[in-house]
């Protein structure tokens, strides 16, 4: 796997074949890839929506309207779309859970190995708690797994789009997630370029080297 030619060659896809679904798989190792994205102290804040069927699809679909409704036939006619979603909340319970799975996956040989991962996850939920900027501090997590998804997607030849035209609000009634305690932050459609892609067309386009790395 050459790395570098898979950053230089992905893109965004504007336009998916309906007909060409992503094998089984495939998107099982996609998934693993969300799931073992890396976060901040393994915090995983993260939930995620995919939609395969049409019925599933055509219900996100149906949230892209007005300024947001270019984005519709993407979902519409992608393979899987998958909502990035974020939880409102890094509370007990789900700072528990982690403790547990980590040691049950045996995270910690030693005794205080469990007290100083508890201590370090807490400490940070909360020094972003009393600065009121925990969302954004999730939403970076969030962001993180989709680095993972579109570089691993490039690496496996599917397409993708990330959306972030999208009406959180309505995505979040659709979907019912603040009764989960999520929120929706973005969606990326998965699948297959179509003819009318003209994105697929057209050369990359990134400032020079020079212009973005500074050595010291």
């Amino acid at each position: 796997m050459n790395i570098a030619q898979i950053a230089t060659t992905r893109r965004t896809c504007k336009a998916f074949d309906p007909q060409r679904k992503i094998p089984d798989a495939v998107m099982a190792d996609l998934r693993t890839v969300l799931r073992f994205a890396p976060a901040s102290v393994n915090s995983q804040p993260w939930h995620f929506v995919v939609a395969a069927s049409d019925e599933g699809k055509a219900k996100i679909a149906a949230t892209l309207a007005g300024n947001y409704a270019y984005n519709a036939p993407k979902v519409a006619r992608c393979s899987h779309a998958v909502v990035f979603c974020a939880r409102t909340d890094l509370d007990e319970a789900h700072l528990a859970a982690l403790l547990a799975q980590e040691e049950a996956d045996g995270r910690f040989p030693m005794p205080e190995g469990k007290t100083m991962q508890s201590n370090a996850r807490n400490f940070y939920v909360k020094s972003h708690q009393d600065k009121q900027d925990l969302d954004a501090w999730v939403d970076r997590q969030v962001y993180i797994a989709l680095g993972n998804l579109l570089l691993a997607a490039g690496a496996l030849g599917v397409d993708a789009c990330p959306m972030e035209g999208i009406d959180t609000e309505a995505v979040d009634a659709a979907l019912g997630l603040r009764a989960q305690g999520l929120r929706s932050v973005l969606i990326v459609a998965l699948g297959y370029s179509a003819e009318d892609d003209f994105n697929a067309r057209l050369p990359k386009s990134r400032l020079p080297e020079a212009r973005i790395f500074t050595d010291i």
